[in-house]
């Protein structure tokens, strides 16, 4: 269970210091704010969106792939290897990528090492059942969470370090401490990853089974029967589809806005992230005991009411201190609905389903095509008014066409018993 956890310690360093807190105002700093990009003009902010959504696009479309071969292949440790080192070394090779001349290093290293860090938790996730009991699923799992926040946090600091006192290494160059802070999350990757992986339950000898992508299309095909034939299952899912698609935009591109909007510092950037990262666990364990009190439903329509604020707070903010706020507001919510529409998801699964690995799958495939539908939106709004308000703007109204699905789900015994307190 400990070197289960240490992966998370490992790999969470892509989560907050790449794909959150220092690539994404690093990429739209140092190259031009209009480019040209195989014969069409895109600003630098719409080609970092469409850089994440296509890197989702590939991940939604090697799903089945990977959960049959988490599911049936029995080779989980080789392929963690693969997308460990593969997200690792494309971290690294981001210490290359200076200006607007070295875009496509830029880029498609940050397309690799998302795919590495997303292809990666596919088979992360399917050890949890080897290494530990269903009784005990909850604990283990928090544990690598919190392993995951630790590391991160500690090696964001001191990559902040770095970045806001680079005279004390003796840098001057004014790309190198972010440039270095990419080979620092490579290395820490790689490193902490292996150890972790190393002493994780060995792979079945022998050859990968034939039939894999057939039988990881079967699941899916399976998980989308039983979805089809639930009304309330379908009914959460359409709206998840959009309220999580609202919520990745933001994560990916909330520094972007900061600092092309509001002229933050890159270190002002880093420490906005900190505070949103230990406002979220305050966050996770409030909305959990919201959910506990009303119900799941009144949990989640809570927090959506929340993200639409935060999304029209933006579009007006005009100062630091009030993005501050913001991102303070973003902390309290961004843990709590990603963990509340897991557990609600589970909920709404019937006793008579033995494949739950399949309809998590198809739960994850869901949210990836999302990321893709938000960030390809933002993009787009981006391209045509030039303008990262009204892209956010946009993404409000993910969240509330959400709300049209959420409000008419139910999740049991809660829900119903508010309900009657209410009528009464």
């Amino acid at each position: 269970m400990q070197s289960w956890a240490m992966f998370d310690w490992a790999n969470s360093v892509y989560a907050l210091v790449i794909s959150t807190a220092v690539f994404p105002p690093y990429f739209t700093e140092v190259t031009d704010t209009n480019l040209q990009i195989f014969g069409v003009n895109v600003t630098n902010t719409a080609l970092y969106s469409f850089i994440v959504a296509a890197a989702y696009l590939i991940m939604a479309v090697m799903m089945p792939l990977l959960s049959g071969i988490a599911d049936y292949g029995d080779k989980k440790n080789l392929f963690l290897k693969i997308f460990t080192i593969l997200g690792g070394i494309s971290c690294v090779s981001m210490f290359f990528f200076i200006d607007t001349s070295t875009i496509l290093i830029g880029s498609i290293g940050f397309l690799l090492a998302t795919i590495g860090f997303g292809g990666g938790l596919v088979f992360y996730n399917a050890y949890l059942p080897e290494i530990t009991t269903p009784d005990r699923y909850d604990v283990v799992s928090a544990k690598g969470f919190a392993y995951g926040y630790i590391g991160s946090v500690i090696c964001l600091i001191g990559i902040l370090v770095i970045v806001m006192k680079p005279e004390l290494f003796g840098i001057v160059n004014a790309t190198l401490p972010v440039r270095l802070g990419f080979v620092i999350v490579g290395v820490w990757w790689i490193g902490f990853g292996l150890f972790s992986i190393g002493r994780l339950p060995a792979d079945t000898p022998g050859k990968i089974p034939k039939g894999i992508l057939k039988k990881g299309f079967n699941e899916l095909k399976e998980a989308y029967t039983y979805v089809k034939s639930n009304d309330n299952t379908k009914r959460f899912l359409r709206g998840y589809f959009f309220y999580i698609a609202g919520v990745n935009t933001v994560i990916y591109l909330a520094t972007v806005f900061g600092k092309e909007e509001l002229g933050l510092a890159t270190s002002e950037l880093i420490m906005t992230v900190l505070i949103i990262q230990l406002v979220a666990i305050g966050g996770a364990y409030f909305f959990a005991y919201v959910a506990k009190l009303k119900g799941n439903r009144y949990g989640l329509i809570s927090m959506i009411f929340i993200w639409i604020a935060i999304c029209f707070a933006a579009y007006f903010t005009s100062g630091k201190l009030y993005f501050y706020v913001i991102a303070g507001c973003v902390g309290l919510v961004v843990g709590g609905i990603q963990s509340l529409s897991r557990s609600s998801y589970a909920k709404l699964l019937t006793d008579d389903v033995e494949e739950v690995t399949s309809y998590f799958s198809f739960y994850d495939m869901l949210m990836k095509l999302a990321v893709v539908a938000g960030t390809f939106a933002f993009g787009i709004v981006d391209s045509i008014t030039g303008n990262l308000r009204y892209s956010v703007l946009t993404i409000a109204l993910f969240f509330i066409v959400s709300l049209f699905f959420i409000r008419k789900v139910g999740f049991g015994e809660q829900e119903e018993l508010n309900g009657r307190l209410q009528v009464k």
